[in-house]
């Protein structure tokens, strides 16, 4: 029996959410994922300005690799905490984004309300967790003293603006649910900004006189003051309405535990997913790190960082795209259209496949020059540019595995995304890129080949999957 393309509509559907269930489907798609795409490339340039600083901090006078090593190791740690804030993001988003489709705006903000509330516990717990564990993540890593130290200062500092940014990607995805993502890439645009602008001033005093020279510690107290002016522009928003979301914060939403169960019940393999895919990467990290011990320097660690953030110039789009696609499944299934859902999902991958093939070829003929511009240490160069151009071979099922895995999620079927990225990292990956890396002498190249080919796999398993089309039915 082919499936309904339509459903019932309700008359109280404005004509935002109208265009999204009924308009054109490539414009649909855009328009909800490009401001996301701003706000993702905003933030990446964050993530690659906190590089370019820490490339440019002294250590007792002289340049080094290890500030850039420290920055890295934390942003892996804080990375962490934020995949934590996934167990109410993620079911904040479908929740949300399943009323909406179907007109019940009452029990969209009912259910946004309850998680802005828990983003506030799920944000307190991040920094008591990542404080009183800083030394022994950053000690299991085996990089060298100087890199620990400063890792671990990095860490209990930064660590202050996780309830700030819980807040912030809580929110957000509350707001994308309901069909808004113009309103967050506002807000966390700003955000970008102003960590920008705060950690160069607290930075650069080495170069320019009239700034400080804080080191490490800068660019940490202008992460926790740009994400704290976000969190409280974030909080009004959502309080005071936004396209027909209204939060609150009063005793009967903390005492909402019907939703909380929901929004947890849909939450939870995705936040499984998050610390095993952390965990992962955390112990590719250390494979990583170990690759320096015999010069007794970080520069392939170095260059390793540069690296991923570099390639954000591609997994943010697709992660924008993915969700967009997440936001409209969502609605569509809300609204009872299935095969809109399906097409919605495809149109997003195939735009952002666009923008993979342009990153590709620029990671691939501008390795030299991303090198040469991010770090002054040749050692590093020398270690990431070939690494960085079989790299971008990969960008393109990098791409599929990012937009798919979220736009199951978006339907509220996270074990399947949680099943694909165990089998990827821990199965292929680590097993592959050890052998290529340490056992057969590749180094950097060869890590970053094992992790190609987990990439290529996990795609080609999570587009199995949807094409299968059990999250259709998966009910939230």
């Amino acid at each position: 029996m082919p499936e309904p393309d339509s459903g019932p509509q309700d008359a109280t559907l404005d004509i935002r959410t109208e265009r999204l269930l009924h308009g054109n489907l490539r414009w649909a798609v855009l328009i909800l994922a490009a401001p996301i795409i701003a706000e993702q490339l905003l933030n990446s340039m964050v993530g690659l300005t906190d590089t370019w600083l820490s490339g440019r901090v002294r250590v007792s006078g002289e340049l080094s690799a290890a500030p850039t090593s420290a920055v890295g190791t934390g942003n892996y740690v804080n990375w962490l905490v934020e995949l934590l804030f996934s167990l109410i993001g993620t079911g904040a988003t479908a929740l949300v984004a399943r009323h909406w489709g179907a007109g019940e705006k009452d029990q969209s903000s009912r259910a946004a309300s309850c998680a802005l509330a828990l983003s506030l516990v799920i944000g307190v717990l991040g920094i008591l967790a990542v404080y009183c564990s800083a030394a022994l993540l950053t000690g299991m890593l085996g990089t060298d003293a100087t890199s620990r130290a400063l890792s671990t200062r990095y860490l209990q500092l930064a660590c202050f603006g996780h309830v700030f940014s819980s807040i912030l990607l809580i929110g957000g995805a509350a707001l994308r649910g309901a069909g808004n993502t113009w309103t967050p890439m506002m807000i966390l645009g700003l955000v970008s900004a102003l960590n920008i602008v705060f950690s160069g001033v607290l930075v650069l005093g080495d170069e320019d006189p009239r700034f400080w020279s804080l080191g490490v510690d800068g660019l940490a107290y202008g992460t926790i003051a740009a994400r704290f002016v976000g969190a409280c522009i974030m909080v009004f928003v959502l309080c005071r309405g936004s396209w027909g979301l209204k939060t609150s914060l009063s005793k009967a939403t903390w005492a909402d535990t019907e939703t909380a169960r929901r929004i947890l019940r849909i939450g939870a393999p995705a936040a499984a997913d998050g610390l095993l895919l952390w965990g992962g990467h955390f112990l590719f990290l250390k494979i990583i790190a170990s690759l320096d011990q015999d010069g007794g320097s970080s520069a392939i660690f170095a260059a390793h960082i540069i690296g991923i953030q570099v390639e954000a110039l591609n997994y943010l789009p697709a992660s924008a795209f993915g969700i967009a696609a997440a936001t409209l499944i969502g609605q569509c299934l809300g609204a009872n259209q299935p095969a809109r859902a399906t097409r919605g999902a495809h149109e997003a991958a195939l735009q952002a496949s666009l923008i993979a093939c342009l990153t590709g070829l620029f990671f691939y003929f501008g390795a030299a020059s991303i090198y040469g511009f991010m770090h002054e240490d040749p050692a590093v160069s020398a270690a990431g540019v070939p690494a960085m151009r079989l790299l971008a071979l990969f960008e393109l099922p990098l791409t599929f595995s990012i937009v798919y895995s979220i736009a199951i999620r978006g339907a509220g079927d996270t074990m399947p995304p949680l099943i694909a990225n165990v089998l990827g990292i821990y199965c292929v990956r680590l097993t592959v890129s050890y052998w290529l890396a340490v056992e057969m002498g590749f180094g950097l190249t060869g890590a970053w080949a094992g992790m190609g080919i987990d990439v290529i796999l996990r795609a080609a398993g999570l587009m199995i999957y949807f094409h299968r089309g059990r999250w259709k039915r998966k009910k939230v």
